[in-house]
């Protein structure tokens, strides 16, 4: 488009063309980022394991790296520390899957008992409570039928747990032993001289996965031993299978540790009264202001940092697209991707200050500074 003195003139203002342009850009993030999803989610199969060997490896890390600096070799290293992720797996799921088992009836004819008293006083949220319970303990019950009648699917599930562990297992292994291959792949096949800032990057996220996890393991680790010891004072049924519970739940941030301290309070209500009931909420309410004020910070103070909200947001999307598999996964893989994003602004933020002192110095240098080629003696 043409003016009337014949000089082109842009059909949009520059604004404008500025927010299309970045309109452009995030509607091609977002294409790229939901089929990277949609992949997943057809190839949880294969993807599922990945990512619990990426877990594995992040936690039993600083093992591996100690017996191979204890000139042990690298495939032994590795096999002794997948071992150790598998004796510790597996011990405790054992012991998680046999204290649920033992106490899960004795928990849930509490909560039916809280549900019930609860609903004398606040009959919809008594209600609500008590229809929880009871679909719970029917869906527990539905589940051993079907699985007792129909031996196949049931065989099918356990196969399916089984493959996926120990595709797991022998990812760990190969992530472990093979980390410095991995880093050279990452050089021989990065375009030009990104290889450097790629690594920074890789490294990062790897970091942060590491961080969290062994952070994570080590707050729920205490946090359960500390509500156990406080529900078997009191008395309550099944202490240590709510502290089993606060110990899953402490991998699934605020979520977790809101619906395990919940069903806490409720046993103790059901059972020994309001008065406990009290005991119970201070006991966890001292829990979570001990994990909140003094472990987080002590613990992971060297990992990323991330905001309450991007941390649900995280979950939410992760149960959306796994179910409770999608909930333990994503705020790792979100700290992660904040570890890679806080590497690349620091890369930038670098490149900018380069690219201002330059200018500062050509600024310095004014026209008059013609060097020393320009001077009367080199002629």
């Amino acid at each position: 488009m043409r003016n009337d003195s014949g000089q082109g003139r842009p059909l949009l203002p520059t604004a404008a063309r500025r927010a299309a342009a970045w309109c452009g850009v995030v509607l091609l993030f977002a294409a790229v980022v939901a089929v990277g999803v949609l992949l997943c989610v057809q190839l949880s199969a294969a993807v599922t394991p990945v990512l619990l060997a990426l877990l594995g490896s992040a936690l039993l890390g600083p093992m591996y790296r100690r017996l191979v600096a204890m000139k042990l070799n690298r495939s032994l290293a590795a096999g002794l520390t997948s071992a150790v992720l598998l004796i510790a797996v597996g011990g405790a799921c054992y012991v998680l899957v046999s204290v649920l088992v033992d106490t899960g009836d004795e928990i849930l004819g509490s909560l039916k008992d809280a549900a019930r008293d609860l609903s004398q006083h606040f009959s919809t949220v008594g209600t609500s409570l008590n229809d929880l319970a009871t679909n719970a303990k029917q869906l527990i019950a539905k589940f051993g039928g079907t699985a007792a009648s129909g031996l196949l699917a049931g065989v099918g599930v356990v196969a399916q747990i089984i493959t996926a562990g120990v595709l797991a297992l022998l990812l760990t292994f190969f992530f472990l032993r093979d980390s410095d291959k991995a880093v050279r792949a990452l050089h021989d096949w990065a375009p030009g001289d990104s290889a450097p800032q790629l690594e920074r990057m890789a490294r990062r996220g790897f970091q942060a996965i590491e961080g969290f996890m062994r952070g994570t393991t080590l707050i729920a680790l205490i946090d359960a031993t500390c509500i156990t010891i406080g529900m078997l004072i009191l008395g309550a049924p099944g202490a240590v299978g709510l502290g089993a519970l606060v110990f899953v739940g402490a991998y699934i941030p605020y979520l977790g540790a809101f619906i395990s301290g919940t069903v806490a309070i409720l046993v103790v209500f059901a059972d020994q009264g309001v008065g406990k009931a009290l005991w119970a909420l201070g006991i966890v309410l001292a829990v979570q202001v001990l994990e909140g004020h003094i472990l987080q910070p002590m613990i992971q103070s060297r990992t990323v940092q991330m905001h309450p909200a991007t941390v649900m947001l995280a979950i939410t999307a992760g149960a959306s697209i796994a179910g409770i598999i999608g909930m333990l996964l994503s705020v790792p893989l979100t700290a992660a991707i904040s570890g890679v994003l806080h590497e690349l602004r620091l890369h930038y933020a670098a490149d900018s200050d380069a690219d201002a002192d330059a200018g500062t110095d050509s600024s310095r240098s004014g026209p008059g500074d013609a060097g020393p080629a320009a001077s009367p003696a080199s002629s």
